[in-house]
C-alpha cells in the first residue's frame, strides 16, 4: 500500500473550510478538532501529514469490506455512467437485484425489502409498519441500545443521547435487557440472566398491557452500548412472548448485520426469525448511504391492498443499490463472512482474552466475528467501571487518554463510556490484528495505572 506524498497545505485548507462551514453531529462545535483525511485503502486511512492509521473502528462500524474495495468502486462508477438516479416508483435492475440478494440472506420469510437511506430511517419505518399492522401504539426497547437519531429512533434509543431529544410522548417503553457481567437481576450465571431477563420483560409487558404494544425492538447483538451478546435462549424467549401476545418482533441488525458477527446476520447464530429486520452500514460498507427493512410475508400482506404511508425520495437509490449488489457479491465470492468468523474464533478472541490476563483494567472480553469489546474497570473484584456512566470532562480522562495514546501510535480506536470496542473491517488480516493489538497492549499498560 502506498500513501500519497504528504501535503500539509492541502490538509490545512480542508480543515479551514470544515471549521468555517461544516456543522458536526454529536459535538460542541467550538471544542472539536476534526482530522483532515486524505485517503484510505483496506484497513487503513491517512491524513495530509503522511500519518497512517489502522482503522480499528471501521469508521462507524460500517466499512465491513474495508476502504475503497475496487469491485465496489467500479460498480458505483459503472452505475453512474448508466443511470445515476430514478424515482422509487420505478423498477430498476440495481434495486431489484439488491433486494433479491438481501432477501436470499435474511432468515425465514423476510422476502420483501423496503429501502431507506440509513439505519435510523429503517427503524422509523419498521415502527410505522408494526403500528399499522397491529393497530397498537406502544413500542418497547432496552435501555442499553442505540437505534438512530431521527424522532422515533432516538426515542427507542436507551443511551444518554436520547435525553436531550426526548419528548416524553413517544409511546416508547424501556426495559432492561440481559447483561450478565453487570446483571440488573442479580443473576449468578448466563442461564439465570436469561431466565430473569425474560421474566422481567414479561412483567413489563403485563403492566403496560399486551394489547397496547405494537412491537419489541432489540439489537440482535447490542452494538454501541457494549457489544452485548444475548445469552442462549433469550432471543427465542422474546420471540415466544411476541407470538403469544401478537406483538411484532423487530431485530435491529444495522451494526451487527452483513458479516460483522461472522454470519450474514447475527440472528443466524440463534436461529431466530423476527417479523421485521432492519439493516444499513455493512450492506454496502457505507460507500453510498443505504439502509432498509426486511419484511415478513404477514406484514407485507397488510399493505397488499392498503397503501403504506411512508416513502423517501432516495429509497432504493441506484448508486446505493449498485454498491450493495457489488458488496454482497464480493463478500460471497471472497468468503468475507467466513473470514470474519475465523478471525473472531481463532485470532481476535484468543488474543483479546490473552490481553485480559495481562491487564487488570480489562474486566470482561466479549464478542463475535470482528465485533468485540473490552469492558474496562477500576477494580476487577467490584467491577466498578473505569469511568462513570456518561462521564464527561475530567471524569472521562482515563478513556480520553487511552484513545489519544492509540491515535498517537497509529491505531484509530472506537471507545464508548468505559469500553474499548475492537471492530476492524471484516477483511482485516491476521497481521493487521497483531499490529493493532500490539499497540493496544502498550497503551493498556498505561491505563492499568488507573486500577486499584
Amino acid at each position: 500500500m502506498s500513501i500519497p506524498t504528504a501535503d500539509p497545505a492541502a490538509g490545512q485548507a480542508v480543515k479551514a473550510a470544515d471549521r468555517a462551514h461544516v456543522f458536526h453531529s454529536w459535538s460542541a462545535q467550538a471544542l472539536i478538532d476534526p482530522m483532515p483525511v486524505a485517503g484510505a485503502e483496506g484497513s487503513y486511512f491517512w491524513d495530509y501529514e503522511g500519518n497512517r492509521y489502522l482503522d480499528f473502528s471501521s469508521q462507524l462500524v460500517n466499512t465491513n469490506i474495508g476502504h475503497q474495495h475496487p469491485k465496489v468502486v467500479a460498480a458505483i462508477q459503472e452505475q453512474a455512467a448508466k443511470l445515476c438516479t430514478i424515482a422509487p416508483g420505478f423498477a430498476v435492475d440495481a434495486r431489484s437485484e439488491a433486494a433479491r440478494l438481501i432477501a436470499e440472506r435474511t432468515p425465514g420469510d423476510l422476502n420483501k425489502i423496503f429501502f431507506t437511506n440509513g439505519g435510523a430511517e429503517a427503524n422509523e419505518n419498521a415502527i410505522r409498519m408494526a403500528r399499522l399492522h397491529t393497530g397498537r401504539q406502544k413500542v418497547m426497547s432496552t435501555y442499553r441500545s442505540y437505534h438512530g437519531a431521527t424522532a422515533n429512533a432516538i426515542a427507542l434509543t436507551g443511551d444518554p443521547r436520547r435525553w436531550a431529544n426526548e419528548t416524553g410522548t413517544s409511546g416508547i417503553v424501556h426495559f432492561w435487557g440481559p447483561y450478565a457481567y453487570r446483571s440488573n437481576f442479580h443473576a449468578e450465571n448466563e442461564a439465570q440472566e436469561c431466565e430473569r431477563a425474560l421474566a422481567h420483560l414479561e412483567q413489563v409487558v403485563a403492566f403496560e398491557g399486551p394489547g397496547t404494544i405494537a412491537a419489541i425492538i432489540l439489537e440482535t447483538v447490542v452494538g454501541t452500548a457494549g457489544i452485548l451478546i444475548p445469552p442462549a435462549g433469550y432471543l427465542a424467549g422474546v420471540r415466544e412472548i411476541c407470538d403469544r401476545y401478537g406483538i411484532v418482533f423487530i431485530l435491529d441488525e444495522v451494526m451487527a448485520g452483513f458479516g460483522r458477527t461472522g454470519e450474514w446476520f447475527a440472528a443466524d447464530h440463534w436461529g431466530v426469525t423476527p417479523d421485521l429486520l432492519t439493516f444499513a452500514k455493512g450492506v454496502n460498507s457505507g460507500y453510498v448511504p443505504l439502509g432498509g427493512v426486511a419484511i415478513s410475508e404477514a406484514i407485507a400482506a397488510t399493505f397488499a391492498e392498503r397503501p403504506f404511508p411512508g416513502g423517501l425520495t432516495y429509497s432504493g437509490h441506484p448508486l446505493a443499490c449498485a454498491s450493495a449488489v457489488a458488496t454482497i457479491n464480493t463478500m460471497a465470492e471472497e468468503g468475507i463472512v467466513e473470514h470474519a468468523k475465523h478471525i473472531g474464533e481463532n485470532v481476535l478472541g484468543p488474543a483479546l482474552r490473552e490481553l485480559a490476563e495481562r491487564h487488570p483494567v480489562i474486566g470482561e472480553v466479549r464478542g463475535l466475528g470482528v465485533f468485540w469489546a473490552l469492558d474496562l474497570v477500576k477494580n476487577r473484584e467490584t467491577r466498578e467501571p473505569l469511568v462513570p456512566y456518561n462521564a464527561a470532562g475530567g471524569d472521562n480522562a482515563p478513556m480520553a487518554e487511552l484513545a489519544a495514546a492509540c491515535k498517537k501510535r497509529g491505531l484509530w480506536p472506537f471507545v464508548n463510556m468505559n469500553r474499548f470496542h475492537v471492530v476492524p473491517p471484516c477483511t482485516v488480516t491476521e497481521e493487521e490484528i497483531r499490529e493493532g493489538l500490539a499497540v493496544l497492549d502498550e497503551v493498556l499498560t498505561l491505563t492499568d495505572a488507573h486500577t486499584v
